[in-house]
């Protein structure tokens, strides 16, 4: 017996012992989990709370935050002017965009200034940027000899034309220039344009410059004759024979052509694009300062549109600019357009841009809305009301009508 009750006090034992290894585990395993929780609790508050900074943390954030600074706001037109420049746009019987910018003040007074406008011969400054941009590389010297033939020759205004004969027109790039910016010859602008490498490169010039909304065509004889629904074929360069093969297409075909292209002009331009090219080309920033003053020379020679801008100026004052025109339809005009740089008296200079898109009104009206922004510029300069500048109590003297030849041809070679 005592030998069997040892073996069931050992089994009890036993058992007893397992028990309480079993609870011991149990308690270790309740241990572990409860200090893993508590271990990512305090984890997660950790990640919640902000260490303590140590001294001089958070000086360089507020450093760089006290240092920020806003941008300087957009100078802002003198309102008397804005208002005057957007209510002469508005009432004009026509689609006309204006743009007028102080290159002093940095301002710029706007009616449609964003919109694409067509340029026609204004497009001839690009051209002579080109070609100067050239002179400033050493790749043309306004002096190199140019021969020019008679399938050389444009159409519309071509001044030169009376110069080419058989043996064609000895001249130079300089003469060339200077014809095809004061005179608006198309002949002489096509013949730069080839010289330079043709509107692609012209297109590249004013890429490179980042001219914003000014874009080119091509030359003037494609690029017109396009316009009216036509291809180019050279006898258009003489007698009437483009007229004649204009007048020979039907309305409707003319007028689709005509339509096309205001639509989507490929020399469009908007004002304000123009005005800050402007203002660019006066600062020296497009080409070298010789070549600059020059440019800016012949536009103040520029012998067309007396009656545009230059119309409302008074005495004292100056503009160097470039007249463009473009093709009548019936009483339907476009491309109307002067643009330049007004200076008064005490050298302050604005950029001005006049655009007339399309409109039935008549050249004296068309002039008298560029007249109209002339003179609101010099009244709101000279501290008038720019909204009283055509009033009889405007008291500054205009200057007289100069003499011009401005667009006008042979009897047996009208204008467009």
């Amino acid at each position: 017996m005592t030998g069997g009750e040892h073996t069931i006090l050992e089994l009890k034992a036993a058992r007893q012992a397992a028990r309480r290894a079993r609870a011991l585990a149990r308690r270790r395993a309740t241990l572990a989990v409860t200090a893993a929780t508590l271990a990512l609790i305090a984890l997660s508050a950790g990640a919640l709370t902000p260490a303590q900074p140590s001294r001089g943390a958070g000086e360089l954030p507020v450093a760089q935050w006290a240092s920020l600074r806003l941008p300087a706001p957009v100078p802002q037109a003198p309102a008397p002017l804005a208002s005057q420049i957007a209510a002469l746009g508005a009432a004009f019987d026509g689609r006309a965009g204006i743009a007028v910018r102080d290159l002093e003040g940095g301002w710029t007074a706007t009616h449609d200034g964003e919109a694409l406008y067509p340029q026609q011969s204004v497009s001839k400054l690009w051209v002579a940027v080109s070609v100067l941009d050239a002179v400033d590389r050493g790749v043309l010297s306004l002096d190199d000899p140019v021969l020019v033939r008679r399938e050389d020759l444009s159409i519309f205004h071509q001044p030169i034309r009376d110069h080419v004969g058989r043996n064609g027109y000895a001249t130079t790039v300089g003469e060339l220039l200077a014809s095809a910016t004061t005179r608006s010859d198309n002949a002489a602008n096509d013949v730069l344009m080839r010289l330079v490498g043709g509107p692609d490169h012209v297109r590249a010039v004013i890429s490179a410059r980042e001219l914003g909304a000014i874009s080119l065509a091509d030359e003037e004889r494609y690029f017109q004759t396009a316009i009216a629904g036509l291809d180019w074929r050279p006898e258009f360069s003489f007698g009437r024979n483009f007229w004649r093969a204009r007048a020979a297409m039907p309305k409707e075909t003319r007028r689709a052509a005509l339509e096309a292209y205001l639509e989507a002009p490929p020399d469009g331009a908007s004002p304000v694009a123009m005005v800050e090219a402007l203002d660019r080309l006066a600062a020296g920033e497009l080409l070298s300062s010789t070549s600059t003053a020059h440019l800016l020379d012949l536009m103040a020679q520029s012998r067309t549109g007396p009656e545009r801008l230059a119309g409302g100026l008074v005495e004292g004052w100056s503009l160097a600019h470039k007249t463009g025109t473009g093709q009548v339809l019936g009483r339907r005009a476009t491309g109307y357009n002067d643009v330049g740089l007004l200076t008064a008296p005490d050298g302050r200079t604005y950029a001005v841009a006049v655009f007339i898109a399309d409109t039935t009104r008549s050249v004296p009206e068309r002039q008298a809305l560029m007249q109209a922004v002339t003179r609101a510029v010099i009244a709101q300069h000279h501290g008038l009301d720019p909204g009283q500048s055509a009033d009889d109590d405007f008291n500054l003297l205009p200057l007289p009508a100069q003499e011009t030849a401005d667009l006008r041809l042979r009897g047996d070679f009208p204008a467009p």
